[in-house]
């Protein structure tokens, strides 16, 4: 055998230096896993926040006279942020872009009256309903003054406004197949193109329909009594987050109990006070 020379005392030393470097790696990168591996429901808590996904729709959200967001699931936000003793921080998105964002990672909720359907419910997980709506018309008066009947809106000539993505699109294109569809982004712009007369109807959840025709009586209409469709609204969160999920129904279970999720729906969409 030939003869093997001693290891250097230097050599030592940057070996235990390699070795304690690589350790340390290994263990950050394992720290690291550790925290993206972490409950949803446990993040948000250390994080003291709650970052929620809203969309623009009177009165569900929408700016008061001083810029400041409010309407119903503004306070179904702060309520449920309180509740988990966390601060809610609001994040605006086109409708079409609130599932999106959620499975980004942007926010981790998604609070914005959105009804449970199984297309999006592929998506996401949806808690149980904490809310019950409808979608109705809104029509000009001027364009529809000789409609005596639905049916006679499934026609090529009439021009049917939606908002992208949504249950009323889905319903529209089902119902009134034959009707011209124009999909907006916002409610804003749809609810401006009925009320100036540039569509025939506008179809959303109920009460906006209502509320444009309180606001412009003269000019539009809302010609039925029951809502086309009723529809259940339910809060969004990712695939997976099991332990959020539970939280989010017992929170709701125990909201409807005490009567809280229903005062605040009723004053919301059971009158103006808000106004």
């Amino acid at each position: 055998m030939a003869h093997l020379k001693p290891i250097s005392a230097q050599r030592i030393k940057i070996c235990f230096y390699i070795f304690i470097f690589l350790i340390a790696g290994s263990l950050q990168s394992v720290w690291a896993s550790d925290a993206a591996a972490a409950p949803k429901l446990q993040q948000i808590i250390e994080k003291r926040t709650l970052r929620v996904g809203v969309a623009f729709f009177t009165p569900w959200v929408f700016k008061d006279k001083d810029g400041k967001l409010t309407g119903f699931e503004v306070d179904v936000a702060k309520k449920l942020a309180k509740d988990m003793g966390v601060t809610a921080k609001f994040v605006p998105f086109d409708w079409d872009e609130l599932i999106p964002a959620l499975n980004a990672g942007k926010i981790d909720i998604i609070i914005a009256g959105m009804a449970i359907v199984p297309e999006r419910a592929l998506k996401v997980n949806f808690s149980s309903p904490y809310a019950t709506s409808g979608t109705s018309l809104a029509t000009n008066i001027a364009l529809t003054k000789n409609i005596k009947r639905v049916e006679e809106l499934n026609d090529p000539a009439i021009k049917i406004g939606v908002i992208s993505e949504t249950v009323s699109e889905n319903l529209a294109r089902r119902v009134f197949d034959k009707a011209s569809i124009v999909v907006f982004q916002k409610s804003d712009a749809a609810k401006d193109a009925v009320v100036t007369g540039k569509i025939h109807v506008y179809m959303e959840s109920h009460p906006i329909p209502r509320f444009i025709a309180l606001e412009h009586p003269e000019k539009v209409d809302v010609p039925l009594s029951e809502p086309l469709l009723i529809t259940r609204a339910g809060f969004a969160i990712n695939k997976g987050d099991a332990d959020f999920l539970s939280f989010l129904n017992s929170w709701i279970v125990a909201r409807k109990a005490d009567t809280w999720l229903k005062s605040t729906y009723d004053y919301w969409f059971e009158s103006l006070q808000w106004k």
